[in-house]
């Protein structure tokens, strides 16, 4: 009698070992909320990037208010302030105006994938470990252009570390930010062209 309580008391620690890390394990959904929640309350926020592609590697920074955004790579300087954008190329020194649809906002600033999930996605969790999670999307439809998205966050502020996406057509690009400032003062006219900064520069508006 006393072989068997032993042994109901092994199985039972044995369960809680195994059921007990599942049920702790975080939800998928819960984070992308906690991420996009921690990105609304950050304020101006101030990234600094590495993103790699098939074609090779940049580096660049990207400030943030909201849904604006002022972005610079390697001889391209992009400003959005919520409708009109403005894309200024050095090499020829030319500036484009337009107003990018939602998916063609997506292909440049890539903070707009932590809202993604809410509509045309599937959400599990990745592979996280020690300070990060990672949750997967995978795209319920396939014509959309963005098929799988790999987030990953801190898990003590939510804070984005690295997004990888994988477009319909073969496309594969991986975001890693090496430097996050938030709570930054970013004024209205840093997300607008300002045409006396480049007198040269030859204006095509495209919209």
């Amino acid at each position: 009698m006393k072989m068997k309580n032993q042994m109901r008391y092994w199985c039972f620690c044995l369960l809680c070992c195994v059921v007990l890390p599942l049920a702790a394990q975080p939800d998928a959904k819960a984070i992308l909320d906690r991420t996009a929640a921690a990105f609304r309350a950050a304020g101006g926020v101030k990234a600094e990037f590495t993103i790699r592609t098939q074609d090779g590697s940049t580096a660049g920074t990207l400030r943030l208010k909201g849904d604006k955004f002022l972005l610079e790579t390697d001889g391209i300087t992009t400003w959005f302030d919520g409708r009109t954008q403005w894309s200024y190329l050095a090499s020829i020194d030319e500036v484009n105006i337009s107003e990018p649809t939602p998916e063609e906002l997506r292909d440049i600033n890539p903070y707009t994938l932590l809202y993604i999930y809410k509509q045309g996605y599937t959400w599990q969790m990745g592979t996280g470990a020690g300070n990060y999670y990672e949750v997967v999307l995978n795209a319920t439809r396939r014509d959309e252009h963005l098929q799988r998205i790999v987030l990953r966050v801190r898990k003590d502020n939510y804070q984005p570390l690295r997004i990888e996406v994988k477009g319909s057509g073969g496309e594969h690009s991986v975001v890693t930010i090496n430097k996050y400032a938030t709570g930054l003062n970013h004024s209205d006219a840093l997300f607008v062209f300002d045409k006396k900064k480049y007198p040269t520069a030859e204006v095509v508006d495209l919209r």
